[in-house]
């Protein structure tokens, strides 16, 4: 790979990794409500399940979707289902009250390593990624294509969670965090829409 079309893959990596969606709306709202600390393994597993989702649909993952569309249908549902119910329990998290608070949890590393499999933006960030970067799907162009991803991935996602963590203070107040709860449920409800037209 060029260092021209190294650089194109560096911009489509941070533009597609830091733009809103699934991820970066979980992790604001996980800002908010447990602190930058406790959400360092929810953006972990994502930096992480990411780039281990791109090598194998690099490596022909992806060939299947193209062979049994079905799969893709049944993708969606499950997507479906499952962030609506993700955007239920942030509609519904309580006021923060401190990093070491009893009440609810972040996402876990492995959760969020395995949300990736459902998520449709991470899907369309994959099956697009590799035709272009790495069209032959040689495996060093496949590993360098995550490479990337991996090193651009999780400064992007780090933002938001500190974003959300940055707020905590002025979300202190109930209600404020109540709007924003729901703002963010209702976000992560809108980004399933492009999702679901393509």
């Amino acid at each position: 790979m060029d260092l021209h079309m190294l650089s194109a893959l560096t911009l489509y990596a941070l533009v597609s990794s830091i733009t809103p969606g699934p991820n970066n709306l979980m992790l604001m709202a996980s800002g908010v409500n447990f602190g930058f600390r406790r959400s360092l393994p929810h953006m972990l597993g994502i930096g992480i399940g990411f780039t281990v989702m791109l090598v194998l649909v690099g490596l022909g993952l992806g060939g299947i979707f193209a062979r049994l569309p079905q799969l893709e249908i049944l993708l969606k549902v499950v997507a479906v289902v499952y962030m609506l119910w993700l955007a239920w329990k942030i509609s519904q998290s309580s006021a923060p009250e401190g990093e070491t608070r009893p009440g609810g949890r972040p996402m876990t590393f492995l959760q969020a390593a395995a949300f990736q499999w459902v998520n449709p933006k991470a899907w369309i960030m994959a099956l697009s990624a590799i035709p272009i970067y790495a069209p032959g799907q040689a495996t060093g162009q496949v590993l360098l294509v995550a490479a990337v991803f991996g090193a651009v991935n999780l400064p992007s996602v780090s933002t938001w969670a500190l974003a959300g963590t940055l707020m905590r203070r002025w979300l202190q107040d109930p209600v404020r965090l109540k709007i924003f709860n729901w703002l963010m449920a209702g976000l992560l409800v809108l980004s399933l829409w492009p999702a679901l037209l393509s």
